[in-house]
């Protein structure tokens, strides 16, 4: 790195500033600092000049979009590095297929920084240190300066991207919070849990942890004052008293258990009482019993008492509006309902697998709305985060700590250990009909301590994995595969309108046939086609045209639904044998292959290759559509080409082609490996 680039300071958390040296710089016109700023927020990866357009023109843009944006990547260029020559590519702004990318490092981005330092904290809540832990998370936070990207305009500064960030703020304010808690040095974090408050005021959890952090650094009186606020805010803005979290937080202010300590006593004292569980993302919990692993526990030697009473939860998501076709699934599951409140024999459970995007999650949404009424005692829903692509998969534990909450369990008498939380569960469920839907599931051994033993009961498990063990258990396999075209093309029409389709039915059918029916990829390109109604639907077919063999047509907007990170996420979770052979299957040209064909390309022996195919399909990122003979989705191919072209060598690729060649010559030609 020059002399030059080490002087760039870029600042985002608060009023959007870049500095060379001791100079700021003045960033131009307002929607040019919104770009800086959407650049910035994403540094050191590609943007869309799609995303561009939508961050920078929230409703219309003009139809000379695409040229203002290349005019104002070329004044921050210029701004950037102003002794570049006129044509020079730079090495700050750097343009990339299809969008722009700010390359910095992270000491001159604060929000890297931050992001750095808390994860340093995470990394000391994981091993047992609060100190150190309260120390990166306070230094993460002393970057904080104020609302997110200010002095931009406040239509681009409403885009989900920014409103993303201040929620990792919150979240690193609200892991402070509990190590301070924990090492008694509240006062450390009181102004940002007060701003943290104020960006948030209805965020129960950060508001307990208010609560408490007043009272222990002193301030009983505004403790109770911050208490009574956000209680009527509740009741006010939502008609709801306070949850538990803040409850138990109010409770224990009253009974004066968190006074003022110094940091040597804290390390000594034992509270009376345990702290509610905090559970959260990333976070620290204070909670009674055993640590989990990223988090602190106090000790303590009460034993947990009764449960207390029953409650009914109504946990489930809203059911998406624009829900059509799945006939076939319906029935199944219409079947088996049937079986479960008839409450004959063991509990019901279905497994809904099928690829990353096929709509797993909302079919049993959908269903579990539909037959909510037949489950009197309630609906538990619980993110298990199996393929989340920023968080750890969700602990049993911690997942049966939530669901004994929603349950009517108060925190502190809930046993330590995941196999007394489950015993406790399935106890509080005997004899009672609830449905229990348990979305996104890493594997067999994250669901099995979650599901019901009473007769009555069903549960809905999703997965991009098959969990053969979760069948071989029990479970009903319910697999999804692509909807029919009549039905991505009705699901099409409920999101644009059936009169834009009808009028440009060639083009809907293209846009059906690029999306590969995926249901996914047909709610991204619906969202662009509504967000733009003055645009043809021939142009958004045109243009989908043209990306094939990329995902950037089917990319989302700040975090939403993208299908590039739908796929990383179950690529992620590969062996690094079964990923590679993945990447390689994108170089052959036909629409699938045998096992003795991957195995030539990845230089396999064919028993190694068999298994490996196998584990590909069971993630549901390949189909064996007849016995011997894979074949990925059309996006999920283009997916693998985007992987090998950054992870595998042209040598490495020149080398599998050459194989597979030689493979095809000596089976009798490509068209019969291809047949």
């Amino acid at each position: 790195m020059t002399e030059f680039e080490e002087l760039m300071r870029f600042e985002v958390l608060g009023p959007l500033r870049a500095s060379r040296g001791e100079g700021e710089l003045d960033l131009g016109f307002p929607q040019q600092r919104a770009l800086l700023g959407l650049l910035v927020v994403q540094a050191g990866r590609p943007v869309p000049v799609s995303e561009i357009v939508d961050v920078l023109w929230a409703e219309r843009p003009p139809a000379s979009a695409m040229n203002v944006v290349r005019r104002y990547a070329g004044s921050l260029r210029r701004l950037l590095e102003p002794g570049l020559p006129p044509r020079a590519p730079g090495r700050r702004l750097l343009p990339r297929a299809g969008g722009y990318l700010l390359e910095a490092d992270e000491d001159e981005v604060d929000l890297l920084r931050f992001r750095a330092l808390t994860k340093q904290g995470k990394r000391a809540a994981a091993t047992g240190r609060p100190e150190a832990a309260l120390r990166h998370f306070t230094e993460a936070l002393s970057g904080w300066r104020g609302p997110v990207a200010m002095g931009i305009p406040a239509s681009a500064r409403r885009h989900a991207l920014f409103a993303t960030v201040e929620r990792e703020l919150v979240d690193t304010t609200r892991m402070a919070a509990d190590a301070a808690l924990l090492c008694g040095r509240t006062e450390q974090v009181l102004p940002r849990l007060r701003r943290a408050a104020e960006l948030d005021p209805m965020d129960e959890s950060l508001h307990a942890r208010l609560v408490m952090a007043l009272a222990a650094s002193g301030l009983q009186a505004e403790a109770l004052t911050a208490y009574e606020e956000v209680r009527r805010l509740l009741a006010e803005e939502l008609g709801v008293p306070p949850g538990a979290e803040l409850a138990v937080a109010h409770t224990r202010v009253l009974r004066q258990e968190l006074r003022p300590t110094t940091p040597d006593r804290a390390k000594e004292s034992t509270p009376s009482e345990p702290p509610a569980p905090f559970d959260r993302p990333g976070g620290l919990s204070l909670f009674a019993g055993p640590a989990a692993p990223g988090r602190f526990a106090l000790p303590t030697h009460q034993p947990p008492g009764p449960p207390g009473p029953f409650a009914l939860p109504a946990q489930l998501p809203p059911d998406l509006k624009v829900f059509t076709g799945r006939r076939d699934e319906l029935s199944t599951l219409r079947n088996i309902t049937d079986a479960a409140s008839a409450a004959a024999g063991t509990p019901a459970t279905v497994l809904i697998s099928g690829m990353a995007g096929m709509g797993k999650t909302t079919l049993a949404v959908h269903w579990a709305h539909r037959v909510a009424d037949r489950f009197p005692d309630g609906q538990l829903y619980v993110e298990l985060r199996g393929f989340d692509p920023a968080r750890a998969p969700l602990d049993p534990a911690q997942a049966l700590r939530g669901m004994l909450a929603a349950l009517g369990v108060l925190p502190g008498r809930m046993p330590g250990s995941t196999d007394a939380l489950a015993g406790l569960y399935r106890s509080l469920l005997a004899g009672r009909r609830l449905l229990v839907l348990l979305d996104d599931a890493a594997d067999t051994e994250q669901v099995r301590p979650l599901l019901p033993a009473s007769p009555g009961c069903l549960t809905l498990v999703t997965s991009r994995n098959g969990l053969p063990s979760l069948i071989a258990s029990g479970a009903r396999p319910l697999r999804l595969d692509l909807p029919s075209v009549a039905d991505a093309r009705a699901s099409l029409a409920l999101r644009t309108g059936s009169e834009r389709l009808a009028a440009e039915p060639a083009a809907a059918d293209e846009i059906i046939a690029r999306c590969g029916r995926l249901p996914l990829a047909l709610a991204i390109v619906a969202a662009r086609a509504v967000s733009r109604p003055d645009f043809p639907l021939a142009a958004i077919a045109t243009e989908l045209r043209h990306s094939r063999g990329s995902l950037d047509a089917f990319a989302g907007p700040g975090g939403a639904a993208d299908a590039r990170a739908a796929f990383t996420a179950s690529y992620r979770r590969l062996p690094p044998e079964s990923a590679r052979l993945f990447r390689l299957l994108s170089l052959h040209p036909g629409p699938d292959l045998a096992v003795d064909g991957a195995a030539a390309l990845a230089d396999m022996p064919a028993r190694r290759t068999r298994r490996i195919l196998a584990e590909l399909a069971d993630a549901h990122l390949l189909t064996e559509h007849t016995p011997g003979r894979y074949a990925p989705h059309d996006l999920l191919r283009a997916f693998a080409a985007e992987l090998t072209q950054a992870h595998d060598s042209a040598a490495e690729r020149r080398a599998a082609r050459q194989r597979l060649l030689d493979h095809s010559s000596y089976v009798g030609g490509v068209g019969d490996l291809e047949a």
